[in-house]
């Protein structure tokens, strides 16, 4: 049977009372809470109750904000589950395929994640492998020249070509200058080779997988086990690494403008919220990324944000907020991208939106929503994995807290309309990180938007 559009508008207001009484006893049920100690000298986080499936990540305080040059981020990771001194890459491969199992490496800009996923009971196994791979990987420069050198040239290509991906990482050099501001990956002009030795990756390795600058973080499997085993495994790392100076972030706003034929994008940034548990953390710009939008997130509609709202006679335009998190800062960033005329016209739209959340003029219904989608989007991604196991690491590497589910929906929740407001205050008044990547002579100037850098 179908429902009448009345009958929905009739029951609408019982479901948002039926969400708002059920509050926190769904947002975060039991098994998504970390269970935090140590063994061996290492930081473990773990989330029960164990299943037949289990996670397990090594999370290294590696990213480009530490490495001494450009490039060594890139090529540890790249470098994680090839040869060690026991295993060959192809044994690694060959073993972790008979017991089903998966791994993978990544970094951002805070981190290494050396991710593996597994049948619960091979847990040992891929303990010992992520210490394998921490205290005796091989940096060979054969392996250097033949395999890494050249999957890191290929990432430099694509990154060429992705102009939101020049413009992102523009806007975190203009925002932070050093340490975060250091490129992600190092851009197709950067000779990352004069110092990319295979000695200085190791060397790098080696403090970068010390026990101080390292946290294991695991879901579904035994909390006890895992323990039991990190401290059979990992004893054997060193206790202390130094890596490049960690100076505290410092916000400074600017702008940066490329030239390149591969498209257009803008990029518009203010200081944003950093990682949950920091001092850094501020919930109220994450529903402000939720109230700014740009993108739908139901079918066949352009969606209740404010950009999408706003940008809706673009049709070559691409628009999506997002709020960058780190140890101790943040960057909320606009992302234009499309034709080189409708990106400069929407630039405008951003500010005139901006503006009008300062003022207040925005529904308490349409910040309602925001805040819920804002909730949505920390709690998924947490019981996705992706984002909670980095965060979580992260976070017991730098001394505050993991990624807590029901206390980051609690802090969500406790947003108010004033807080939201003067976040919106806060970036007109103070200097915005401007990047624009495409046709230079349309894409608009930061003081053509009537921002201050």
């Amino acid at each position: 049977m179908m429902l009448s559009r009345s009958a929905i508008s009739r029951n609408a207001p019982r479901a948002l009372q039926s969400a708002s009484r059920r509050g926190m006893a769904s947002a975060a049920p039991q098994g998504l809470q970390y269970d935090v100690s140590e063994s061996a000298g290492v930081k473990v986080a773990n989330r029960e109750p164990a299943g037949v499936t289990g996670t397990l990540a090594l999370v290294a305080k590696a990213g480009s904000r530490y490495e001494p040059f450009p490039g060594f981020s890139d090529a540890l990771e790249l470098f994680a589950f090839q040869s060690t001194l026991k295993r060959s890459a192809l044994r690694i491969t060959r073993e972790v395929e008979l017991l089903g199992g998966e791994f993978s490496s990544t970094h951002s800009r805070e981190n290494i994640v050396l991710k593996t996923k597994f049948l619960a009971n091979d847990l040992p196994y891929f303990v010992e492998l992520l210490a394998e791979v921490a205290s005796q990987t091989k940096f060979p420069g054969y392996e250097l020249d033949e395999v890494v050198s050249k999957l890191l040239k290929l990432r430099q290509v694509a990154i060429a070509n992705d102009p939101e991906a020049i413009a992102v990482d523009a806007a975190h050099g203009v925002a932070f200058h050093q340490g975060l501001g250091n490129s992600i990956s190092p851009s197709a002009h950067v000779p990352y080779e004069k110092t990319l030795s295979a000695e200085a990756i190791a060397e790098f390795a080696k403090n970068a997988y010390a026990k101080s600058n390292i946290a294991l973080v695991g879901s579904g499997v035994s909390s006890s086990e895992l323990s039991k085993w990190v401290g059979d495994f990992f004893k054997g790392l060193p206790s202390a690494g130094n890596l490049k100076s960690d100076a505290a972030s410092t916000y400074y706003g600017g702008e940066q403008r490329i030239s390149t034929k591969a498209g257009n994008s803008v990029v518009i940034a203010f200081p944003g919220s950093g990682a949950f548990g920091t001092a850094a953390y501020k919930p109220a710009a994450s529903v402000l990324a939720a109230l700014l939008g740009g993108e739908s997130s139901i079918k066949w509609t352009p969606g209740f944000s404010l950009l999408s709202q706003a940008t809706q006679g673009f049709s070559q335009l691409g628009v999506s907020t997002k709020n960058f998190s780190y140890s101790d800062a943040g960057l909320l960033a606009v992302s234009l991208n499309g034709k080189a005329d409708q990106v400069a016209s929407a630039g405008k739209s951003v500010v005139d939106v901006l503006k009008k959340a300062a003022a207040g003029e925005i529904p308490a219904d349409e910040i309602k929503k925001a805040s819920a989608l804002a909730k949505f989007r920390a709690l998924e991604s947490a019981q996705t994995l992706e984002t909670g196991l980095e965060l979580t690491g992260s976070g017991l590497i730098n001394g505050s807290k993991p990624y807590q589910i029901a206390e980051v929906a609690q802090s969500i929740d406790s947003v108010t309309e004033a807080q939201v407001k003067d976040a919106a205050k806060s970036f007109l008044s103070g200097k915005a990180s401007v990047a624009s990547v495409g046709d230079l002579s349309q894409l608009p100037y930061a003081s053509d938007l009537g921002l201050t850098v």
